[in-house]
């Protein structure tokens, strides 16, 4: 037997193409078996399956079916739509008996994205449509959007826009998601849709200014609920009723569903109730929606459902739809290079980014970072990649506090938090990410008390540092931001000198959350500050109101005390 071996060896030594031929005929013969088993391997279909009268399918009924699609909470299992989100296996037999093809969202829906015919009798989650022109003054699609420079796909788009009960999906410039009810733009050649998608090899996501537009086959008329309209009080009837909100429909069987659906579909981010009348509208200075008045002077009942409250004539019950404000979405770098260097300085935790997403949002420019972080860029914050003295943002974000670094910047914007709050928000971004959340064996353990520990005395020296030695300080106070963001966003908004109007001001209020604000510090079971970490830091903010108000600048809010 050793004999041989060698002789086999020798053989293929002296000829080595002999050698790779035989390994790729091997190798070939493996695959063949490997796909022969992809065919046959199925489970046989028992007799009482097959067997109506045994209690089995009917002829034609659905086969048993591998795995959910996620279908998002927008929509319900059942009758056509429940058997059009069904995955099935590798393979499966259609209703006529022969092979049908994978039910896999991958291949189907790259073909249509390349601009091949879909076969339409082939149950898909959605339909391709077109490509379609898309303007950042009036987008297409005008529900909600986000944003992945780098893990975007069509299904994460469509999954998304699913979820909250949208008709379409549309993608663009290879990372972008648009969700919306209808689609305002004209349909362009598909030649126009050629970015492959940022997380999807092969796949399209739109172009530059152009939508990959798909119709979500399941977004049923009963299962478009939109849950998630927010409430934002009972308002005073405006004075100018037709100009405040343009859109106004008579409902004698008015619900609040019915008057959020309505503004919906017709593209308008406020639903008013006034009784037996729904009004559609933006928050404009005619309509800002400051002054909210007591409820109960909207505790009307509506006449289809006797526990909502629709509002009288004269006070509104006003809703924010899902539809996306897109009077202040457009952002872009500054068109000439700045010639002073503004810094949106804060202690880590203090809601730089969410700070930073306002100011976009009020500036319409791009804001910088004196770091590089990967998943902000990806998430769209573009001025991430720029070297932060570019001169092509209008601030930049640092968490700097040396003299030498301060020195650098000819104005800033200080954020200054609650350090309570911050140092939990900082322990949450440092072991969870932006918007995660530590893991409890983290608080138990010893990294949080040595992190208060490193952290707390930062805190306060980069206050000081920055009243110390920063040239034009403007002190926004995170709190004020949240109770107050129509006045603080102004006064940041003016240091940076950047004239806005008032109703692009009305609009981010409308957006003002965003994909990077933490929703709400996630709360424990205990109280992680010891006694002892109370002490140090209460010693700490004292340290930090006196230095603002030696400078005759408001103290630190109230609620910075423990606790």
């Amino acid at each position: 037997m050793a004999k041989l071996w060698f002789k086999f060896q020798r053989y293929f030594r002296r000829k080595p193409v002999r050698f790779f031929t035989f390994l790729a005929l091997y190798l070939t013969a493996g695959s063949l078996v490997f796909l022969h088993s992809g065919f046959v391997g199925q489970p046989a279909v028992s007799q009482n399956q097959a067997n109506p009268a045994a209690g089995g399918p009917a002829e034609g009924a659905e086969l048993p079916f591998l795995g959910d699609l996620h279908l998002g909470r927008g929509f319900r299992d059942t009758g056509e739509a429940s058997s059009i989100a069904r995955r099935y296996g590798p393979w499966f037999k259609g209703k006529d008996g022969e092979r049908a093809k994978p039910g896999d969202y991958g291949g189907a829906w790259s073909r249509a994205l390349k601009g091949r015919v879909v076969r339409e009798k082939e149950e898909e989650r959605a339909k391709y449509i077109g490509c379609y022109l898309d303007d950042t003054q009036s987008r297409a699609l005008r529900g909600v959007s986000f944003f992945d420079y780098k893990k975007m796909t069509v299904f994460r788009c469509q999954d998304n826009c699913a979820e909250r009960g949208y008709l379409y999906a549309g993608l663009e410039f290879g990372a972008e998601c648009y969700c919306g009810h209808k689609i305002q733009a004209a349909n362009v050649s598909e030649a126009e849709c050629d970015m492959e998608c940022k997380g999807e090899r092969g796949s399209v996501c739109g172009g530059a200014n152009r939508l990959s537009v798909y119709r979500l086959q399941l977004a049923q008329e009963s299962a478009r609920r939109y849950g998630s309209a927010v409430f934002r009080g009972c308002f005073h009837r405006p004075d100018n009723l037709s100009l405040a909100l343009p859109v106004t429909a008579a409902m004698p069987n008015m619900s609040v569903d019915k008057c959020v659906d309505l503004c919906t579909e017709k593209e308008y981010p406020l639903a008013a109730l006034a009784g037996t009348a729904c009004h559609c509208g933006f928050p404009t200075t005619r309509f800002p929606l400051h002054e909210r008045e007591d409820e109960q002077l909207c505790a009307q009942k509506c006449s289809a459902e006797e526990f909502e409250s629709c509002g009288t004539p004269s006070y509104f019950i006003v809703y924010q739809t899902q539809v996306q404000d897109n009077r202040c979405m457009d952002r872009r770098f500054l068109p000439a290079k700045s010639k002073q260097l503004i810094a949106l300085a804060s202690f880590p935790g203090a809601g730089n980014t969410w700070a930073r997403h306002l100011i976009e949002l009020a500036t319409g420019f791009y804001t910088g970072s004196y770091y590089f972080d990967g998943s902000l860029y990806n998430k769209g914050f573009k001025g991430e990649r720029d070297h932060w003295r570019s001169g092509r943002t209008i601030c930049i974000k640092t968490h700097e506090s040396g003299q030498k670094e301060i020195e650098a910047f000819d104005a800033a914007i200080l954020l200054i938090r609650n350090p309570y709050k911050a140092l939990m928000a900082e322990f949450n971004r440092k072991y969870g990410g932006h918007i995660g959340f530590a893991a409890h064996a983290h608080w138990k353990g010893k990294e949080w008390p040595e992190f208060v520990r490193n952290y707390a005395p930062w805190w306060a020296t980069h206050t000081l540092d920055w009243l110390k030695f920063g040239r034009k300080v403007l002190v926004v106070h995170f709190e004020d931001l949240k109770q107050d963001l129509f006045v603080q966003l102004g006064r940041m908004v003016s240091l940076l000198g950047v004239a806005v109007r008032e109703d692009r001001l009305l609009c981010v209020e409308s957006q003002k959350d965003g994909n990077f604000k933490r929703s709400g510090l996630r709360k424990l079971e205990y109280d992680p500050y010891t006694a002892d970490m109370q002490k140090t830091i209460s010693a700490y903010i004292k340290m930090v109101d006196a230095a603002l108000r030696g400078r005759n600048l408001t103290g630190v809010p109230d609620d910075y005390y423990p606790r």
